[in-house]
């Protein structure tokens, strides 16, 4: 099983080949690509060196599948190429995301749209992910109808750069290349990505319509907030559910128990509820503070948080690949 990582040497390309490893992914040849001025250079995969190699390289290679985490323009320009030699590609980028002729998925809500003719797939949106996971289990049984979600979202989101921003800043040192048009230590920013002519950010958008797409339901009403907090390693979610059934909320609990890919973490007499340090290095999706929204009904109120470089990001793009393995789709 020949696989390329695009964007090895990037935060979530390193742990995408964390999460390889970890995950024992058939790889037989490991094909570590990245920007011209990285090639050469090694990278360690299952105790082994493996030289970065160029775009041209990895696809005259024709890996089975390559994972992608370089960018939507790169994504743009080079899955297609991949996609030509036979290879499939999963796209970390928003590049495809809401493109109608490219899946959107998400293993634990919707792998089984995936066909052995889909050669570039799309790996969701980090805070979107998570939130999909939480609720699908939810709409099977009670019927969403309307979803109002406030994201505080970590930095490694953005990525390096404003990691090295807020240590700089939380140090007391110059910002020598700033990440965000604010400080982000002792702050928040409601703002991520580019603002959209209705006051929207992209990010917002992206949670709207990956959410429609991923759960196939287009009546869903999603309205989203997305706000930059000064954490490293983990988004959290504020997420009220208005549902067209009323629920139980020990049943709610059960089902959420018993979800793919959740965990419950929910005792609040006991201070215990998720935090976005108890998720780092993990895949799992915590979802807490579980109660009654008692201003309408049939309206629950949840806190889920997640580790956005694994299950927001690389660890849901292996779990596609394992899928396309266990199925013979590759």
């Amino acid at each position: 099983m020949k696989i390329a990582v695009v964007g090895a040497t990037g935060l979530v390309g390193t742990e995408m080949l964390k999460v390889l490893a970890e995950r024992r992914f058939p790889v037989t040849e490991l094909l570590p690509v990245a920007s011209a001025k990285s090639v050469g250079q090694l990278v360690h995969f299952q105790g082994k060196d493996y030289p970065v190699v160029s775009m041209e390289a990895a696809i005259a290679a024709r890996p089975a599948i390559a994972i992608f985490s370089a960018g939507g323009s790169v994504s743009l320009e080079f899955a297609p190429r991949f996609a030509e030699v036979g290879t499939v590609v999963v796209d970390n980028s928003s590049a495809w995301r809401m493109d109608p002729t490219k899946k959107l998925v998400v293993p634990e809500v919707n792998a089984a749209v995936l066909t052995k003719e889909d050669k570039i797939i799309a790996n969701p949106n980090c805070s979107t992910i998570q939130l999909v996971v939480a609720l699908n289990d939810l709409h099977k049984k009670y019927q969403v109808e309307r979803i109002v979600v406030s994201t505080y979202q970590s930095v490694t989101g953005t990525g390096k750069k404003a990691v090295d921003q807020l240590l700089q800043e939380r140090a007391g040192e110059p910002v020598t290349s700033p990440a965000y048009p604010h400080a982000i230590d002792l702050n928040v920013l409601p703002h991520i990505d580019v603002f959209q002519p209705n006051g929207y950010t992209k990010e917002e958008l992206k949670m709207v319509n990956e959410t429609k797409k991923i759960m196939g339901d287009d009546s869903i009403r999603v309205t989203a907030t997305c706000v930059r907090v000064p954490v490293m390693g983990g988004h959290s979610e504020s997420v009220n559910i208005e549902f067209a059934q009323d629920f139980d909320l020990a049943e709610v609990r059960d089902i959420l128990g018993r979800t793919a890919g959740v965990e419950v973490v929910d005792d609040p007499a006991q201070n215990v509820y998720p935090m976005p340090k108890d998720s780092h290095g993990r895949d799992a999706v915590l979802v807490g503070r579980l109660r009654r929204d008692e201003t309408q009904p049939n309206t629950l109120n949840m806190w889920v948080v997640a580790d956005n470089l694994r299950k927001g990001a690389a660890t849901n793009a292996v779990q596609i690949a394992e899928y396309l393995v266990a199925k013979g789709l590759v």
